[in-house]
């Protein structure tokens, strides 16, 4: 009997169609998208969330397949997928179809991401094991401690700034290099954090408005509960009555504190190191969740101000390095000539670089204010070390101490990260930041030549709606446009020009003022090369692992381009990192004006040559050149006592 019921099963199943057999999906995506699926729609309900620019838009898309990784890393311990071209693909086609109602179809293959590289990453690391084995434990315990609570709901949050920092020092210890354009060496302590320390998982609200800048709009309470209108407005005066009796006690503590205070600062009169009340400083307290070290602690880390440990001097004082009391290696900023009255300056520097995060900017620990007998007032930065040192250092210092000329990758590298750096600055960051003072001392390497932008002290916030800020001139000579130098007109274009000619410095290992005595500028002599077809000349002779000729020519035009003496001729910083990153081509470079203080015979010889009457450089290099006496005067006159190479306006100094 059982012999004739297994044949008639086996005789029904032939009979059913192949299609109502499972089939073994190969192709099927082993990330857990569904975790995306009410960040999509909170971003559909609020279409401002969504960045308009593509490379932004870059961005933002890699955060929503950064948070379905963290979600994979949770449940299979492993940062990448199985190395097999379905799944790779697959996954890439369930996050476009995910993402169409907020981005196009082709923006994943616009951005260039590519399915392979979800399988491969940074220095092969693959597994949570693997990044145990590169992270000490000691630097772990520390991201868990920030990083396991409650990040809440916003990126500035204090416990969210606190996990953040904790991770970006992770960093150090991924040595790269990138393997894939989809999960970077930087990404992944962000990964790990969410997850594998937070406990509420990646897609907690909280953990992923912190680490991956996705939110979800929080819901609105109901109005009305039911209830008659008497016991409402009885509720409404409740409530006021509370208030003021809330008031009332909040006045009289703050009569009892501030009479426990004057009488606590009268006892520490005598103490040899004091804290220095100030409105400025009290702001920075309550605006930053940052460190605040004691001074003794940077005394110890610092073995006392050593000299051996100097690694960096300018106007505004010197730089250390120091050791932490757990072995963590940072530079110490240490201001010089302060006084209480010059705390608004330093305050609004720490508050620029705490309020921006971004790879290519200088990452803030903490910062330290004291009174001592001795040294007097003291106002210190904390910063992560950067062992590479400058990018001053490596141009014009290498032979001295030893290291090599740059390579044509590591110079590319670093001119597409601090155009990063800027770009975020001007477009990324609420409100936009002009930093005012780019200059190849200023950008900083960290181990894998990474560049970050550092030294914010003459950063401005620019003001939404207005086309520029009129103010004294600030910067470095041979790094200040010319519009703004001339006439104190500001926009983010002044950075540009001046990123311009950092480049030019990078791609010819030449110095901004190639003769102080000629006042000849780095910017004229490329032009120069430039306008009688010869760009490459521009490159540094003896340069190791030369590039591609017609990238390295686009790279020199790019340069000449945006350090044009003309505000409107150069693009925006968004517009260079798009050429830097993509095959766009270099606009063409418009003639330069004559100067106003040129002399007859010039007007004349450029209006015989162009034939149209219009007044343009016949010799190229001359017409701005001519400008560095008046640029000189100009700034000699604005210089702060911050420094003989530095400037500060009096918007800064009521700052």
């Amino acid at each position: 009997m059982k012999q004739i019921s297994l044949l008639f099963f086996l005789f029904l199943l032939l009979l059913l169609p192949e299609a109502s057999f499972p089939q073994p999906n190969s192709s099927r995506c082993p990330l857990d998208f569904s975790v995306l699926e009410k960040f999509v729609a909170a971003a559909q309900a609020n279409p401002s969330w969504v960045p308009s620019s593509l490379s932004n838009r870059c961005d933002y898309a890699l955060q929503y397949l950064h948070l379905a990784q963290a979600q994979f890393l949770r449940t299979n311990s492993l940062f990448l997928i199985p190395n097999t071209s379905s799944s790779t693909s697959a996954c890439l086609s369930s996050l476009s179809s995910l993402l169409s109602p907020l981005l196009p179809s082709s923006l994943l293959s616009d951005c260039g991401l590519l399915a392979q590289s979800l399988s491969s990453g940074c220095a092969n690391l693959t597994s949570l094991s693997d990044f145990d084995s590169l992270v000490p434990p000691s630097a772990r315990a520390d991201a868990s401690r920030a990083c396991n609570a409650s990040l809440g709901d916003s990126l500035y949050a204090s416990q969210c700034t606190a996990c953040t920092a904790s991770l970006t020092r992770l960093n150090a210890y991924l040595p790269g290099p990138d393997r894939s354009n989809l999960t970077r060496c930087n990404d992944y302590p962000f990964i790990y954090a969410a997850g594998n320390l937070s406990l509420a998982g990646p897609a907690d609200p909280s953990t992923a408005a912190c680490l991956f800048l996705l939110q979800i709009h929080p819901s609105s309470p109901s109005s009305s509960r039911g209830g008659g209108g008497g016991s409402s407005t009885a509720w409404v005066y409740g409530l006021v009555a509370g208030c003021f009796l809330l008031l009332l006690l909040l006045g009289a503590g703050s009569c009892y504190l501030l009479r426990r205070r004057k009488e606590r600062l009268r006892k520490l009169a005598a103490a040899r190191v004091t804290n220095t009340p100030s409105p400025a400083l009290d702001s920075v307290a309550a605006s930053t969740s940052l460190v605040k070290f004691r001074f003794e602690e940077v005394r110890a880390a610092t073995k006392n101000f050593s000299r051996d440990r100097i690694i960096g001097r300018g106007g505004y004082g010197n730089v250390y390095r120091g050791v932490l009391a757990d072995g963590s290696e940072v530079a110490l900023k240490r201001f010089k000539n302060c006084s209480a009255a010059g705390d608004a300056s330093f305050a609004h520097e720490v508050e620029v670089i705490a309020s921006v995060r971004h790879v290519n900017l200088v990452a803030l620990r903490g910062y330290c204010t004291a009174t001592t007998p001795m040294e007097g007032h003291q106002r210190i930065i904390v910063c992560d070390l950067m062992r590479n040192g400058s990018l001053h250092d490596h141009l014009y210092c290498s032979e001295e101490d030893g290291r090599g000329r740059l390579s044509w990758p590591a110079r590319q590298k670093i001119a597409v990260g601090t155009a990063r750096g800027l770009a975020y600055l001007h477009y990324g960051a609420q409100p936009a930041i002009i930093h005012r003072d780019i200059k190849a001392s200023n950008i900083l390497l960290d181990d894998g030549f990474e560049p970050k932008v550092a030294d914010f002290g003459l950063a401005r916030f620019a003001p939404e709606g207005m086309s520029h800020v009129s103010t004294r001139v600030a910067g470095t000579l041979g790094y200040v446009a010319p519009e703004y130098a001339l006439y104190g007109q500001l926009t983010e274009k002044s950075d540009v020009y001046s990123f311009g000619v950092v480049m030019l410095e990078l791609l010819s290992g030449k110095k901004a003022f190639l003769s102080a005595e000629q006042n000849l500028l780095i910017t004229d002599w490329a032009w120069s090369l430039v306008r009688t077809g010869r760009a490459l000349d521009v490159i540094e002779d003896g340069m190791k692992e030369v590039g591609p000729r017609e990238v390295m020519e686009k790279y020199v035009l790019l340069a000449v381009l945006a350090s044009h003496p003309q505000l409107h001729a150069r693009p925006t910083m968004d517009q260079v990192l798009k050429i830097l990153e993509t095959d766009v081509a270099v606009p063409s470079i418009p003639d330069r004006p004559l100067p106003i203080v040129a002399n007859l015979d010039d007007i004349e010889k450029s209006v015989s040559s162009s034939g149209s009457g219009q007044l343009t450089s016949f010799a190229g290099y001359q017409p701005y050149a001519s400008f560095g006496n008046e640029v000189e005067v100009l700034i000699r006159e604005s210089e702060s006592d911050f420094g003989s190479n530095r400037m500060e306006t009096d918007d800064d100094a009521k700052r």
